[in-house]
């Protein structure tokens, strides 16, 4: 198929995977209202178009936690992205790197860190969720400094999984789940010859270096509900304060306080997040949260967004809102599914493009022009 823009890589994702793992991408939790508000209310923001001010010498460029970044956007983590292409982290990973931008390894990565860092040049972020294992946490964090990693996403919004129906229905999880998914392989055969044969081990990299024998993903969702830890609380995050000295990032603020209590626990800053839709159906989407937290803490604290950005508008969209940076997710995955590392690096590609044309017409010959500004005012999305 024929590849023009960002959008059109959910498509090839949906071709080339078996149901089981493009539902997984894909789908949110419940009714998926706030994975749907997450792309439209973005999108319904209208930029303010301003002409004859001499745009040939944008700037893309960003420094953030020390770091120099070609533009303003990071692979956010996501779980499970070596079932998507063969090695599929790595493949990303690289991708990034080719870009000069950061990618996040998940916790529940098939790729283990130790795998990831080898194959890029610039220092890995790495994102942990809060298991009950603190032996595990303790452990991977341990290796995650050793390896170099040096923006630690702590991810909050997921102290246990959300109801997600379609992967029920898909084959993920539920009854006869493994020979659903084995019968779907079959009938995907690219997939199941360049992943499902040549993508071994299909575990959990992260767990298994911990554990000493493969995690086997023959009930993943079962797994996150039996060790992700409800009782989780700002005290139990100071102890993985005291013990990374680099940059600690929180990720899945939707609230003005939280964002507040961020600032005073000493975070270096926030991911504004939904977890794409994929937790609490019926919550606000990022794009409308983002600006009361951005008014709330704008300069004490880094602020991220992701959820819902599909190009680079959205990336624009996002910083006009008060976003120092964005992250992406789906987006990036989808690519992967489609073209394995080249379809990451022609994506970031395309959000380069998108965004230059953006800023060109809208007059911001740098990233710090992009402001509220930039917006049409009075937009029903920034006055609710």
């Amino acid at each position: 198929m024929i590849i023009s823009s960002a959008s059109d890589y959910r498509e090839g994702a949906r071709r080339r995977l078996p149901p089981f793992l493009f539902h997984y991408i894909d789908g949110g939790a419940y009714a998926e209202r706030t994975l749907a508000r997450n792309v439209s209310d973005l999108a319904d923001i209208a930029l303010r178009q301003r002409v004859l001010k001499d745009m040939s010498q944008l700037d893309l460029g960003i420094e953030l936690f020390g770091e120099k970044l070609s533009m303003p956007v990071a692979l956010s983590p996501v779980g499970l992205t070596g079932m998507y292409a063969r090695r599929g982290e790595v493949q990303a990973a690289k991708a990034a790197d080719n870009k000069g931008i950061p990618f996040t390894l998940s916790t529940v990565s098939v790729c283990p860190i130790e795998e990831v860092v080898p194959a890029i040049k610039r220092p890995m972020w790495f994102q942990l969720y809060v298991l009950k294992d603190r032996g595990f946490m303790t452990n991977v964090l341990e290796r995650a400094k050793a390896a170099g990693c040096s923006t630690l996403v702590f991810t909050v919004d997921m102290p246990t999984p959300g109801a997600r129906y379609r992967d029920a229905h898909s084959g993920m999880s539920g009854q006869h789940a493994a020979l659903r998914r084995y019968i779907q392989a079959a009938l995907h055969p690219q997939w199941a010859y360049d992943v499902g044969l040549n993508g071994k081990p299909h575990d959990l990299g992260n767990i298994s270096k911990y554990m000493g024998k493969e995690v086997g993903l023959e009930d993943y969702i079962g797994y996150l509900a039996a060790n992700f830890d409800p009782s989780i609380s700002w005290k139990d995050l100071q102890w993985i304060r005291d013990f990374w000295d680099g940059a600690m990032v929180i990720k899945g603020i939707l609230d003005p306080q939280d964002a507040k209590d961020a600032v005073r626990f000493g975070a270096d800053g926030i991911v504004v997040s939904n977890h794409g839709g994929r937790q609490l159906d019926g919550v606000l989407s990022s794009a409308r949260a983002l600006p009361a937290i951005a008014d709330a803490v704008k300069g004490d604290i880094k602020i991220l967004a992701d959820s819902g950005i599909r190009n680079g508008l959205d990336v624009v969209r996002m910083l006009a809102l008060g976003a120092d940076c964005t992250m992406i997710g789906r987006a990036w995955v989808y690519a992967l599914a489609t073209a394995g590392e080249a379809g990451v690096s022609n994506l970031l590609n395309l959000f380069e493009k998108e965004m230059r044309v953006a800023m060109t017409l809208t007059s911001c010959a740098k990233i710090s022009d992009i402001t509220a500004e930039c917006l049409v005012q009075n937009q029903a999305v920034l006055s609710e």
